[in-house]
């Protein structure tokens, strides 16, 4: 199975042609975004997006290769980033500009599609002002899911980039070192879209969307197993000085341990 996924990823998730979908659900009013604000489209040198959330006032989680011009290879600049949370039909709940950008440190964008850099595919966004509104309540990061586990995703997408769409049923199919195998419906624009669990009862996110590969015939969604290289990216942002840091080592497996919750059924907060 995992050769069959290591010799068929299909595309990362810039902004391209978006085929059919199924099992999105589109939050197209206030009553529908309504604890889902925190998600937000992350515009880029106006001519591509990403998706991206709020993990603290002024941080948002999304995918490192996000950070990149995927023509060139070259790292974006910063003032070419704009966070657009609860983006809904041409209005935001609040928008920012970004000060500094940070991907995991062990996070090489090479311009081809590698299954082993999913595993680090992970980014900060540093807003230039806090987003400090009752509406807007930055989400909680939650612990590994187990495969079989019920997940869920908020994501923007190329022919839905004016509302966020839920998926609220995706399944675990499996992880190998650093990957979760999901079977989330995800397209370009999807990239960097948080994926959440139910643990505690309240939507944690267990996961950022990088790529979408084909698994036997299947087309599923690939999502970075975060404990442990999220850890890693909290410790080089805390220890970055300048606007963004270029980090350019080998690439390699995160090791994750397994720590869900079960399989308890996703719902909107």
């Amino acid at each position: 199975m995992w050769q069959t996924l290591a010799a068929t990823v299909l595309a990362f998730l810039p902004v391209a042609a978006l085929g059919a979908e199924t099992g999105l659900k589109r939050l197209e009013t206030g009553d529908a975004t309504r604890g889902w604000e925190a998600v937000g489209r992350i515009d880029i040198s106006d001519d591509s997006f990403c998706s991206g959330a709020l993990i603290a006032p002024s941080l948002v989680l999304t995918a490192a290769h996000c950070l990149y011009d995927m023509n060139s290879g070259v790292m974006h600049d910063t003032e070419d980033f704009t966070f657009l949370a609860g983006w809904r039909n041409g209005r935001a709940a609040a928008y920012r500009k970004v000060r500094r950008v940070l991907a995991h440190p062990d996070y090489v964008y090479e311009g081809r599609e590698r299954v082993d850099r999913v595993a680090y595919d992970l980014a900060f966004l540093e807003l230039d002002t806090p987003i400090r509104l009752p509406s807007i309540q930055p989400f909680s990061i939650g612990n590994d899911p187990r495969g079989g586990d019920t997940v869920g995703i908020v994501s923007y997408g190329f022919d839905r980039s004016e509302a966020p769409s839920l998926e609220d049923d995706c399944e675990v199919l499996g992880r190998q070192p650093g990957i979760l195998v999901l079977t989330c419906s995800v397209e370009f624009g999807s990239s960097g879209a948080p994926v959440f669990s139910m643990q505690g009862g309240e939507p944690v996110i267990v996961s950022v969307v990088s790529a979408k590969a084909e698994v036997d015939g299947q087309r599923v969604a690939l999502g970075t197993a975060m404990t442990q290289p999220l850890n890693e990216l909290r410790a080089a942002f805390a220890a970055d000085e300048g606007t963004f840091r270029k980090v350019m080592p080998s690439v390699g497996f995160g090791s994750a341990d397994s720590q869900g919750t079960g399989g308890a059924k996703f719902v909107k907060p």
